[in-house]
């Protein structure tokens, strides 16, 4: 969507305190032990709390209320009994809301407990490289010039990025244009950030895939060479200078 007044504003940052506060909280109360269907259902009374309501399942018909994926699961885990959470566990949450009419998105990953897996230098790629990204959209910018960054700054590190998995606009509904914010160069993606627009920018990055295919539950997906991927998002307003952040709450950067 675009911002044309001060009430589209508040509106998106309603929605995004909402959806930014449950990920910091199910962040913060994940614990060894735990199921994934327990942490889902924490993360859903926060969102209805605030009125709010689960995207993924208002769209999808998704089998739950916020997305989350553990260690080879890439993107779109499903909350389930059988998936107990464990020390040094890579986990990630996505949670993405309506409010009143305005929808937003984001998404964390991070190591649970103590490193003893060595992911928390994916970990970082993730949220450094997301922040290098976010803080060189403006108006007028190309698309592909961010997702070259991306994957540079991927490389430059020693891992790669999932190429069918891609940012995108937010607003009035989940997914708007422009539909796809890759984290690659797309010579044949022309298309420019304009200002006042609403988008949500997400990091893909892989230590061995480049795909994500989807498991036969119809929802999980994994990398086509398995191996593990960090995801962070955020969901900005374009300017003429520094983006607003307006899931900035959630911490992840912190």
């Amino acid at each position: 969507m675009s911002i044309t007044n001060e009430a589209e504003l508040t509106g998106m940052k309603k929605a995004s305190e909402a959806v930014a506060c449950t990920l910091k909280e199910m962040r913060n109360y994940a614990r060894p032990g735990m199921t994934t269907r327990q942490l889902d259902e924490y993360g859903a009374k926060i969102l209805s709390d605030f009125g709010a309501k689960s995207a993924p399942y208002l769209t999808y018909g998704f089998p739950g209320w916020t997305c989350i994926s553990v260690n080879n699961e890439f993107c779109h885990g499903i909350p389930s009994d059988n998936n107990i959470l464990k020390e040094g566990d890579l986990i990630n949450i996505d949670v993405s809301a309506e409010l009143d009419g305005f929808w937003s998105d984001n998404g964390n990953s991070f190591v649970l407990g103590e490193d003893i897996n060595r992911h928390q230098k994916l970990v970082d790629a993730s949220k450094q490289i997301l922040h290098k990204a976010i803080y060189n959209i403006k108006g007028g910018v190309r698309i592909a010039d961010i997702g070259h960054l991306i994957e540079t700054e991927a490389k430059k590190r020693g891992y790669k990025v999932i190429k069918n998995l891609t940012g995108h606009g937010v607003g009035r509904s989940l997914h708007e244009e422009p539909n796809e914010i890759a984290n690659y160069r797309d010579k044949y993606n022309l298309t420019r950030f304009k200002k006042n627009t609403v988008v949500a920018i997400e990091t893909f990055i892989a230590t061995t895939s480049t795909y994500a295919e989807t498991l036969n539950d119809g929802w999980t997906m994994v990398g086509n060479k398995g191996g593990f991927m960090a995801q962070h998002e955020h969901t900005i307003v374009v300017t003429d200078g520094k983006p607003i952040i307006l899931t900035e709450m959630n911490e992840i950067w912190n």
